[in-house]
């Protein structure tokens, strides 16, 4: 079997170009000893190793590392290096050092339509012979080309690699000075001194007066279609469907059978279950925004924006990525910071990534911001997602000037060019979550359903008429203390922040099976509007869900874990008893 290196730098379509060769045969786990995502995919006879994306071969992160190792070590016949075909200046630098593992290479040049709209024309021969490789142009996006990548993979008679050139040159200085001769005889430029679309949409994005401002219109308007103009109205439709058509429907059907069974089947799964699917066009409609703004490239420059920012807090702009994917789940989100250069920087993003508001808390903010602020709920909402911003970002400059006191790393992102997103890549990230979403719903928030609807209608001696007699309310009662200055001292939200560490969604499905009803009625009767800010914030803030823990063990050790989650319930504390108290002051 032929084995072939993938090998690029980011955001230049490898991962589109390994997925359009091996479909869905694929494999996905981790390096030995490193957590690093290993992708192998099979084409036929021949197995693609899709090594993590890297900028150059000489820097000492985990992805170079691992490059590298594969690169001397393994079995590779052949290495497929695919490049930003419209900057190729700096993407031949990797290719200049991959050269020096003497091994083939299929040079695939990608965004050739991108070139041509620049003016840039590309003698494919001549580079070819130059740098003594085998170049393919592509559009890996529109899976043009694809099939002779598909093809020449194949074929296995590869152009041997007797480049008498050597190409360990003693400094990058060299190293770029040979690619320039290389360009400038393969490469010309029709369109002189012609602006891009790209170029001209970045003198106002980019704009030192303006960048900030449309950020955070962007933002504002993401909140305003998923909490007022789409996202709501269709879960508000869910749920009048679930409360006047499902739930009367089962009470009817089940009317004949057991007392006991019925409470489970509509106390218990149906409210709990159904009172989370409701939810899901608000959770889709959220991350199909966010998703349009990664896929058109604006997401890139929101990083490079914050490196000034994130500077302040020790952090280089690179880690504002995982922060953005923490807006949607922080357990990849975690795994992102992998590719954070150093590991001061590694940590202290792990460290704060939590305190983005993950979709799995959208469902709580939603309900409690329509039952006590109905007229602003999407002002309400996007508070607690500033306030996630504001707290990481004090904490950040707390622990750089304290725990994390060392040097700061460079600062190095693709800019991709704008483009549209494609339609077909929206819908299928979006089936993935809400598949996710429903895969979720179907088994933890499920059987945390089951399992609240037991312990609320039973004792240790059998089943009970009252809920305050049950299993469930004694253990509430032991915990409900500690939530006593804040506001929300009731057992019943005790029991709920406790089955929330299983899944921050379970909060609400518990609620819905422990007071067995409609909560925009039975909540104001056990918070004030107060508490119940209050509240949200202590889920903004508190120890996120097992999977994340997990995650974070896995990546960063035990002791590690166990101050995160620690720290985090010692915080979500402090904030809500000031968000409670200082606020019962000004009232």
């Amino acid at each position: 079997m032929t084995t072939v290196a993938l090998l690029g730098n980011p955001n230049v379509g490898k991962t589109t170009l390994f997925n359009a060769l091996t479909g869905s045969s694929q494999y996905v786990g981790n390096w030995p000893g490193v957590t690093v995502d290993k992708k192998e995919g099979y084409l036929d006879n021949v197995k693609i190793v899709d090594l993590p994306g890297i900028y150059a071969m000489d820097t000492f992160s985990n992805e170079e590392k691992v490059s590298k190792e594969f690169l001397k070590n393994g079995q590779v016949d052949l290495i497929l290096n695919i490049i930003d075909a419209s900057n190729l200046n700096r993407n031949l630098y990797l290719t200049t050092q991959l050269k020096e593992f003497n091994k083939p290479i299929v040079l695939a040049l990608n965004m050739i339509d991108i070139c041509e709209n620049k003016g840039i024309i590309i003698d494919y021969k001549k580079l070819s012979s130059l740098l003594n490789v085998e170049v393919i142009p592509i559009v890996a996006g529109k899976n043009i080309g694809i099939d002779d990548i598909s093809n020449r993979l194949k074929e296995e008679n590869f152009l041997s690699d007797n480049d008498s050139k050597q190409y360990d040159f003693s400094s990058e200085a060299e190293a770029y000075a040979f690619i320039e001769e290389v360009l400038s005889k393969s490469v010309t430029q029709s369109k002189q001194n012609q602006t891009s679309f790209s170029e001209k949409l970045d003198k106002i994005l980019l704009n030192p007066w303006l960048a900030y401002p449309i950020f955070l219109l962007a933002m504002t308007l993401i909140f305003q279609i998923t909490f007022s103009w789409i996202g709501q109205p269709l879960s508000d439709l869910l749920d009048t469907f679930l409360n006047n058509g499902i739930i009367p429907y089962m009470t009817n059907l089940l009317s004949n059978s057991a007392p006991w069974f019925q409470s489970l089947i509509v106390g218990g799964i149906i409210s709990g279950v159904g009172g989370i699917i409701v939810l899901l066009p608000i959770i889709l409609v959220l991350f199909i925004c966010i998703t349009i703004l990664e896929d058109s490239g604006y997401m890139a420059r929101v990083a490079f924006l914050m490196d000034k920012l994130m500077r302040n807090m020790g952090l280089s702009g690179k880690a504002f990525i995982p922060m953005i994917i923490g807006f949607g789940c922080t357990v990849p989100a975690i795994m992102t910071a992998r590719t954070l250069e150093s590991e001061k920087d590694r940590k202290l993003t792990a460290l704060l990534v939590p305190l983005m508001s993950c979709n799995a808390r959208l469902p709580v903010y939603t309900v409690f911001a329509a039952v006590f602020f109905e007229s602003h709920r999407g002002l309400i909402v996007a508070s607690l997602y500033l306030l996630g911003i504001i707290i990481a970002f004090l904490l950040g400059i707390l622990l750089k000037n304290t725990y994390f006191k060392k040097n700061e790393e460079p600062f190095i992102i693709e800019i991709p060019e704008y483009k549209i997103p494609k339609l077909s890549s929206i819908i299928k990230q979006t089936l993935d979550k809400a598949s996710e979403f429903l895969k979720k719903a179907g088994t933890i928030i499920f059987a945390m359903s089951v399992l609240i609807w037991f312990l609320s209608n039973f004792n240790l001696h059998g089943m009970v008429d009252q809920v305050n007699d049950s299993i469930l309310a004694s253990i509430g009662n032991v915990i409900a203390p500690i939530f006593a200055p804040l506001g929300f001292g009731n057992w019943q939200s005790a029991v709920s922040l406790l089955s929330g560490l299983l899944a921050k969604e379970s909060v609400l499905a518990s609620m819905g099976v422990i007071f067995s009803g409609d909560l925009s009625m039975i909540l104001p009767v056990h918070f004030t509007n107060l508490s119940a800010y209050a509240f949200l914030v202590f889920i903004l803030l508190y120890t996120p869900c097992i999977s994340v823990v997990g995650t974070m063990k896995k990546e960063f050790g035990t002791k590690f874990t166990l101050i995160s989650v620690f720290y985090q319930l010692i915080l979500a504390w402090i904030v809500a008893f000031l968000v409670f108290n200082i606020g019962n002051l000004i009232i």
